[in-house]
């Protein structure tokens, strides 16, 4: 076993790999940039190292050598699909616990990818193998194989540098928007020539390319598909000389057709279900198989048992178009009880911090199928206490009573439509209107009772309601003011002086905790004062510009 691991990720994934390498005796080295001083995963490793950023590649492989590690897991997310920092790594002496860089670089690059699975025999969605390098390109394709087009970054991954092009007139903005972004089936194979697969996971809950909800296995799929698309799985990562954990994502149509479109070459985020539904930890299969172990199990080891659910628990608030809510967590108590599991990177007193993703923690849970894993969510999301942060618990209770998730349907369009029945809906205290509802116990003759009640809102917050709608309407002026909803970078303006836009029209984009976030007019009109430019910082409530007219 390794002396030391050095862990090049920050937050739960983190702790979550922590975790598997003190079982396993191993040491474990923790990065942390600057906002991430005081957060759980820097106290939870042995050592802790302070880095300027955790994309910085020599940065790290130093790091890792001056903490005396002997190999490097890269978690999810940053450089985790780097085949330079994997060749880094390796270059130093050091182990990398992940894929081969050649086979990142492959699967990372989009149009090779398809080339090569294409040439395995395994089926891809109908398009282009070769690169689209502009939008009259992207047209052309349009009227050769119809509408719509998913277009995305050759060297895009993780829902980012992904668009959909419903028509001509969307494509402009698509093309332009997955080129800025630019910069589910599990197989598990081994050095020694093993590949199997552990079963599929159902993610087509979604919001802006990001899964919030995922399964397995999933409700579409029988034995027979999932033999089938096992085996496909299987032939991705051998024609792409694939070692370590990783994931294939295909699309499913209607009529039971399945066709690759990207390998996710890390562990992916919702492993855990994985790990449920099989009793594997594949982190320690990862461990494992960077120490030139053979795979601990063969395809007929592999039995599926039960369902499985992972729900994200994010720091955004549902009601407002999903914004990030970063905060410092007040008050923190994590459901618990048969089947159920949290992966976090928080405790009370922690900061949800701004400059990240927005996940505060996964709650997954287990059941002996899917109605009885459905029901024990439900449970579970109802006894997780999260105060500070506004999250999507409420918006995830909402989504798993919906009668389309209740009988396991694609649920197109749910994600949206939830957003306005759970406007306003947070655990304990609901401003609504100028009233306060807050939830009280009694006692009366030796019986508890929850009683709701209703009180007038106190003076200085209706003060402050008021001035937050005089904000929003321009202030004392009249004018109309578009204020950016959140602390962030302007990623880019649509607008300029003097154009004129629709109501719902774009003023600009602005990234917060890596999402992008449209900012769109109110109102028809003119605008002016335009006080924002791409790649400058904006602030929560500041005056982007004005519409008048």
């Amino acid at each position: 076993m390794f002396d030391k691991v050095m862990v090049a990720n920050r937050g739960e994934i983190a702790v979550r790999i922590f975790r598997t390498l003190r079982e396993l005796g191993a040491g474990s080295v923790a990065v942390y940039a600057e906002p991430d001083r005081a957060s759980l995963h820097v106290d939870y490793a042995d050592e802790a190292f302070f880095v300027e950023s955790y994309l910085q590649v020599n940065a790290l492989v130093e790091t890792a050598l001056r903490a005396g590690a002997q190999a490097v897991h890269p978690g999810y997310g940053f450089l985790a699909e780097n085949a330079p920092f994997a060749r880094a790594v390796l270059d130093a002496g050091l182990v990398w616990i992940g894929p081969p860089p050649e086979a990142i670089e492959l699967m990372g690059e989009k149009t090779r990818a398809r080339t090569a699975m294409q040439h395995a025999g395994v089926p891809i969605i109908p398009g282009t193998t070769e690169p689209v390098p502009s939008v009259e390109e992207l047209l052309t394709l349009g009227e050769s194989i119809g509408y719509p087009l998913l277009i995305k970054a050759a060297a895009g991954g993780g829902g980012k540098g992904m668009e959909v092009v419903t028509a001509p007139g969307d494509a402009e903005h698509a093309f332009a928007t997955a080129r800025r972004q630019g910069q589910s089936y599990f197989a598990n194979p081994d050095a020694h020539g093993n590949v199997v697969h552990l079963g599929e996971r159902d993610c087509t809950i979604q919001r802006r390319h990001q899964k919030l909800v995922e399964e397995t296995p999933s409700p579409a799929v029988d034995e027979e598909l999932r033999a089938r698309i096992g085996r496909i799985g299987v032939d991705a990562a051998r024609a792409a000389g694939y070692v370590s954990a990783g994931t294939i994502e295909g699309l499913l149509t209607e009529d039971g057709e399945y066709f690759f479109m990207e390998m996710n070459t890390r562990i992916q985020v919702e492993h855990t279900i994985t790990e449920m539904v099989t009793g594997l930890d594949l982190v320690r299969e990862q461990v494992l198989v960077a120490l030139g172990e053979p795979l601990s199990f063969t395809q007929e080891d592999v039995e599926l048992r039960g369902h499985a659910i992972e729900c994200r628990i994010n720091a955004e608030d549902a009601s407002r178009a999903f914004l990030p809510t970063p905060a410092r967590i007040t008050a923190y108590r994590e459901p618990s009880g048969p089947g159920v599991r949290v992966d976090s990177g928080v405790e009370e007193g922690r900061e949800v911090v701004g400059a990240y993703d927005p996940m505060i923690s996964k709650l997954i849970v287990h059941g002996v199928d899917r109605e009885h894993a459905r029901r024990r969510m439900l449970r579970a999301l109802g006894e997780y206490v999260i105060e500070g942060p506004t999250t999507l618990i409420p918006f995830h209770a909402a989504l798993l009573s919906h009668e389309c998730f209740i009988q396991g349907e694609t649920c197109a369009g749910i994600v949206e439509s939830l957003e306005i029945e759970t406007n306003g809906s947070v655990p304990r205290t609901v401003a609504q209107g100028r009233t306060v509802e807050d939830v009280r116990v009694v006692e009366v003759d030796g019986r508890r009772f929850q009683v709701r009640v209703s009180e007038p809102e106190a003076p200085w917050l209706e003060l402050a309601r008021r001035r937050r709608e005089r904000v929003r309407a321009g202030g004392a002026g009249g004018t109309d003011a578009v204020v950016s909803p959140m602390q962030g970078t302007v990623l880019s303006v649509a607008v300029a002086e003097g154009d004129e836009v629709e109501a719902g029209g774009l003023i600009c984009i602005v990234e917060a905790m890596k999402m992008e976030n449209e900012v769109r007019a109110h109102r028809a009109g003119v605008v002016g004062e335009l006080s924002v430019a791409p790649g400058e910082p904006v602030a929560n409530g500041q005056a982007i510009c004005v519409i008048s007219g």
